[in-house]
């Protein structure tokens, strides 16, 4: 049985102001690892509600486009990163907020992506933000909105993401010791971790480094020079390189 239609393929009978409107945003914790620490892509507020203060790119979907275009969107806008750039990037989506206190100008529900990506320029503020900047993680203070809260579960999200695939060699130069390698690790994980036990992990990972034949480098130390790697050829880790407590902190 064909049920009834009005305009526009609507069900007959069906009022669509019979329920209190919301807006739809897009947030984006864009992160990579700098000058030895881990930093996250931030503005600065240029129009209320908290001007000035320091907050994700984001803003709002637009009615003919979908959540992760209006992510590049707002992104390329807002920070000045190259629109080709911003085009090959990979976000994956971490989650939705929807409390409905979050946005103090009405109910919004915000989509929120993610990326861990190495050798991003620097950003310049566009839109409506004042200012874009790398930040280290625990140096920029309070975030405007629920921003905090997507922060740090971004940073679990990126800390899992290093325990199941190859991504932490993209952070190294092309031929890296494995010392340069538990380095990254830490930054990201903000852990120490044991350098006879990363080793033999890493070592007995099948395609995860390459060494690179009669290569050497020199570490500081008075020990030997340090053996050289290069990325294997595996994407993802079997088994996976687990954080010291074996699940995100």
């Amino acid at each position: 049985m064909v049920s009834a239609a009005g305009p526009a393929g609507k069900p007959e009978g069906y009022d669509p102001y019979a329920f209190e409107p919301f807006a739809v945003t897009v947030d984006l914790a864009v992160c990579t690892v700098r000058d030895g620490g881990l930093h996250v892509l931030l503005i600065r507020r240029g129009e209320e509600p908290y001007k000035g203060e320091w907050a994700l790119p984001g803003g709002f979907v637009l009615p003919r486009e979908s959540a992760g275009q209006a992510a590049r969107r707002e992104l390329a806008e807002e920070t000045g990163l190259p629109d080709d750039l911003v085009a090959g990037l990979h976000l994956e989506q971490l989650r939705t907020y929807s409390d409905p206190d979050r946005d103090p100008r009405m109910r919004v529900v915000s989509v929120a992506y993610t990326a861990l990506v190495p050798d991003l320029p620097e950003p310049h503020g566009g839109g409506d933000a004042a200012h874009a900047q790398w930040l280290p993680f625990g140096a920029f203070g309070s975030l405007a909105f629920d921003h905090e809260r997507i922060v740090a579960d971004a940073r679990d999200r990126i800390g899992a993401k290093l325990e199941y695939t190859c991504l932490a060699t993209a952070f190294c130069p092309p031929e890296f010791t494995l010392g340069e390698l538990q380095q990254v690790y830490e930054t990201v994980w903000g852990t120490a971790l044991d350098r006879p036990n990363f080793r033999r992990k890493v070592l007995a990972t099948p395609g995860f480094v390459e060494p690179v034949a009669g290569a050497a480098r020199l570490t500081g130390g008075r020990g030997k020079p340090a053996a050289l790697y290069r990325a294997g050829v595996a994407t993802a880790l079997h088994p996976p390189l687990l954080r010291p407590e074996g699940r995100p902190s």
